[in-house]
């Protein structure tokens, strides 16, 4: 039951953003050709407008958008004559993924390492070193951070190409400076439920047993202290995999981050309404796995509401 009713409240979250967003688009003064006004006769302006159903009765192209989505299309994009949203989406979303995976893989294993050794070594060096990093990872943005590592890695000591995509050395530079940020606040999280987890009394019966630090730090200090990374870790990988918009611009990566900013820039409709839709479907997908995931770390916890 309390699964039924997560989908039917998912499909109802995409219907309001879906609308939301449509609203907004509509309350933008003027029109994706209205910097065409002065250059192209009124009668082209007319047919190119018909094209994407911009000369209807908003309500009607509300109906249509409404029906096409439901159709899984997002329809044409205004500024490519020769790919629509799908087609512009699904060129995208590899780069974008590949990146955010990486990324992501890189906050988790860097942060739940430093967090974990940050706790077992309180108020020691490691700690301090720890907290360091993750101060600095707080305070640096990704987009100071990369080109930074720009300037080092790629400038000055030429190890790793820039602007570029193809190999593996090309997603090296952005996924470090996307991954810092969320390494920092992991490790962080990590810190203080671990520290908070080994000062429970069941891990203290645990060492009276004489069992060995290692198997109580994964068996019983690790399960417990993650659900709080947990919980952040579903937003955050929606976030990465579906493009971090600056990054990708900056290190010119065909994502879909990219299409979603010259959309923006091109007023381009059905690009801003498909990429938004997409974005927020892959977010409440994820955060739905994470819901689901709970029970699977700890089994204490019941997929269940109130009243079921």
């Amino acid at each position: 039951m309390y699964i039924l009713k997560r989908i039917a409240t998912m499909f109802l979250t995409v219907w309001v953003i879906a609308t939301l967003t449509f609203v907004i688009m509509k309350f933008i003064p003027g029109d994706p050709f209205a910097s065409d006004a002065d250059v192209l006769p009124e009668e082209v302006l007319q047919n190119m407008r018909a094209k994407y159903n911009l000369d209807k009765p908003v309500p009607l192209q509300y109906v249509l958008y409404l029906k096409n989505l439901i159709m899984f299309d997002l329809g044409p994009s205004i500024q490519s004559e020769t790919r629509d949203v799908n087609t512009l989406i699904a060129d995208g979303f590899p780069a974008s993924a590949l990146l955010g995976v990486q990324a992501i893989t890189v906050a988790l294993i860097l942060g739940l390492a430093l967090g974990i050794l940050a706790a077992l070594y309180h108020n020691r060096v490691i700690d301090y070193l720890s907290m360091l990093v993750a101060i600095i990872g707080i305070s640096v943005p990704s987009f100071i951070l990369a080109p930074l590592l720009i300037k080092f890695f790629a400038v000055e000591l030429r190890w790793l190409p820039v602007a570029s995509w193809g190999t593996w050395k090309h997603i090296v530079l952005p996924s470090f400076a996307l991954a810092l940020s969320p390494l920092a606040v992991i490790a962080r999280f990590m810190r203080s439920s671990m520290i908070e987890v080994m000062n429970q009394n069941y891990i203290k019966t645990a060492v009276a047993k004489g069992l060995p630090t290692f198997a109580i730090v994964i068996k019983h200090g690790i399960r417990n202290a993650i659900l709080p990374v947990v919980t952040f870790i579903g937003p955050l990988f929606a976030a990465l995999i579906t493009g971090t918009f600056v990054i990708e611009k900056i290190f010119a990566i065909p994502g879909i981050g990219k299409y979603f900013v010259d959309s923006i820039f091109n007023r381009d409709y059905p690009v801003i309404l498909g990429t938004t839709v997409f974005f927020s479907v892959i977010l409440i997908f994820t955060l739905f796995v994470i819901d689901i995931s709970y029970r699977l770390i700890d089994p204490r916890i019941k997929l269940s509401s109130k009243g079921d």
